[in-house]
């Protein structure tokens, strides 16, 4: 890694990652704010203010925002998650500094134009709808809502009609002069770039960026509750997860559990693939997955399958559950940093791969993180400690459900959590 950062005086960090041999550059702004950051009459205000960025600024239409970046072969975009938000752009060697110009532009000198926001709170509105009718994303949102009962990291991203229609320009300036200052930026470029001339095009287009605000809102700490959400929806497929609290990305644990979810369901060779799909033909998608938060995670399995083998498919992926808690294979462990080391290397081909890395290292950690580093927090993990997290993991907290579909047959909440709590085998208890 060639990578280089500079912290300027008003707080704002610039991070260079240099790619020899390539013609373009991948470059960003990272906040260190979304939609958990939101206050309660804010939900929905952090996704709306990253669409507006683009709607219009003191010096440029939305239609010249996108017209000069295309002009010269560029892409640009955006995305709020739910502790960040980026703003990135992808342009030739040549174009950074019309890249940074942009970027500025959109992140200090927005318009909030009221008739831009009424447009674009329709078009919100209508990414709503569409979410809604996709029962395989909506049951996402109604996991993390029962997995953090009436907290904003458990609130949809998008926010709700009423309150993303609420929002006036005052309220978007505020947000953005609240949550988008200089402490909480980080300038991130990847490719065929240059780390004093980006330091020194950044200070000049960013220095109006306040240090800190006067009064920044506490972030609440997460606390995990679980629980059981079901939507009997008429539906082809069922949306099945099951979910347990994972681990913060600071964790001793939190590489161990991305292993975890690997090694029970990263790939066709994993544990629930071969028992749930393969062999036993009960599913067409099954997966698991663990979402790092900085105080908090989720450790999930995601299944969609047919109403006729929904009374089965609980109960054999909860065996398989409790299995992981009495034996890993060593293979497993090997194959599975394999998988993570290769997805970490051609990931780093990509120049916009390889600057969305080293911005949530810096986020997260406040440095960027080698390879072999990376590598290395792996090479502690061993059977016995994945063991002992699986047992952690899965009996030592009220799991949470989510499911939308044709749920009859579907095992009951408490029968779940009977089995989870006393370790008994749940395909013999469902006949």
């Amino acid at each position: 890694m060639n990578v280089e950062s500079t912290r300027l005086a008003n707080g704002l960090t610039v991070v260079t990652d240099t790619m020899p041999g390539i013609e373009s550059v991948a470059i960003g702004v990272w906040v260190r704010s979304g939609s958990r950051n939101e206050g309660e009459a804010e939900h929905g205000v952090a996704h709306l203010l990253e669409h507006m960025a683009f709607k219009g600024t003191r010096k440029r239409t939305a239609r010249r925002i996108a017209e000069e970046i295309e002009n010269v072969g560029g892409e640009m975009n955006a995305s709020t998650s739910t502790e960040t938000t980026a703003y990135y752009a992808r342009v030739l060697k040549d174009d950074v500094p019309l890249a940074v110009d942009i970027l500025a532009d959109i992140l200090t000198e927005s318009l909030f134009d009221e008739e831009e926001l009424a447009r674009e709170q329709n078009v919100i509105l209508q990414e709503i709808g569409a979410a809604s009718d996709t029962p395989d994303d909506i049951v996402y949102d109604h996991f993390a809502e029962t997995a953090f009962r009436g907290q904003t990291i458990g609130r949809p991203i998008l926010g709700t009609p009423e309150t993303v229609l609420s929002f006036t320009p005052a309220q978007l300036r505020r947000y953005l002069e609240t949550h988008y200052t200089a402490d909480r930026l980080i300038v991130v470029a990847a490719g065929a770039v240059d780390h004093d001339d980006l330091v020194e095009q950044v200070e000049q287009r960013f220095r109006s960026l306040a240090p800190m605000p006067a009064n920044t809102p506490d972030l609440t700490p997460a606390v995990y509750t679980g629980g059981d959400f079901r939507h009997e929806r008429e539906l082809m497929d069922a949306q099945v997860l099951i979910g347990f609290e994972g681990r913060p990305y600071h964790a001793r644990d939190f590489y161990a559990s991305q292993v975890l979810a690997n090694i029970l369901g990263g790939g066709m060779s994993s544990r629930l693939f071969q028992e749930v799909r393969e062999l036993r033909g009960l599913c067409y998608s099954i997966y698991a997955f663990h979402w790092g938060f900085s105080d908090s995670g989720i450790f999930g399995i995601h299944a969609a399958t047919g109403s006729k083998d929904l009374p089965i498919l609980v109960p054999v992926i909860l065996d398989e559950l409790r299995k992981a808690t009495g034996d890993i294979d060593q293979s497993e462990i090997e194959r599975s940093r394999a998988q993570i080391r290769a997805a970490l290397l051609m990931s780093q081909e990509s120049p916009a791969a390889r600057a969305g890395q080293v911005a949530r290292q810096m986020l997260l950690y406040g440095r960027p993180i080698s390879n072999d580093e990376l590598m290395d927090r792996l090479e502690n993990i061993t059977p016995g400690r994945l063991t002992d997290l699986a047992g952690r993991l899965f009996f030592d907290t009220t799991p949470t459900f989510a499911s939308i579909g044709p749920l009859e047959g579907l095992m009951d909440f408490d029968a779940v959590s009977g089995t989870l709590s006393t370790g008994t085998t749940a395909t013999a208890a469902a006949g």
